[in-house]
């Protein structure tokens, strides 16, 4: 196969996330995988260098988007959910999973991927480098009042960026610098 077919194959199949299963049994392999079915085919069959079955495994983030892996971290990937973990970085959004990934990493709120709804937790999410620029933002937005072109000049943002870093915080995500508040 010609490398620029190669390279519109899986630009096509886009970003897979591969997995690896590290056995805790030290006298066995672990293998790659992409599929929670590619999963279970691959643990049925592998034994330990005695014949034994390998029950468990230590699940890891080997390869795919950076802010999966990010995912990944927060949900604290392993054996009882990596299968859930594989089809939310499918139905999710970028948004959804930068959601989760505040509110669970870094706020420490409480998430049942099973039950509870994303779009239920109460997050203030901003893109940008720094909470100067979210004050410039909210002051052009309006969200300090009309305030006369003579007067903007005048406008001490790195001021209300202090006072914005009581209620706001920075992360970087997936390449992005976002801004956040949880209620």
């Amino acid at each position: 196969m010609k490398a620029s077919r190669w390279f519109e194959l899986l630009e096509k199949r886009g970003t897979m996330t591969t997995l690896y299963a590290q056995p805790y049994n030290i006298d066995a392999t672990g293998f790659y995988f992409e599929t929670a079915e590619d999963y279970a085919a691959k643990a049925k069959n592998n034994h330990d260098r005695y014949g034994q079955f390998v029950e468990e495994y230590e699940i890891q983030f080997i390869d795919g988007d950076e802010i999966d892996c990010n995912f990944a971290e927060a949900l604290g990937l392993n054996q009882c959910n990596f299968a859930r973990f594989l089809e939310l970085t499918d139905e999710w959004e970028d948004q959804e999973k930068i959601r989760y990934i505040v509110a669970v990493d870094r706020v420490g709120y409480s998430f049942d991927l099973e039950n509870d709804d994303i779009d239920q937790l109460d997050i203030d999410l901003y893109e940008g480098d720094s909470l100067r620029e979210l004050a410039r933002h909210f002051v052009e937005e309006g969200l300090f009042g009309k305030i006369p072109e003579s007067f903007q000049f005048y406008i001490n943002y790195d001021a209300i960026a202090r006072d914005l870093a009581m209620d706001y915080s920075e992360i970087s995500i997936g390449g992005m610098n976002l801004i956040y508040r949880c209620g």
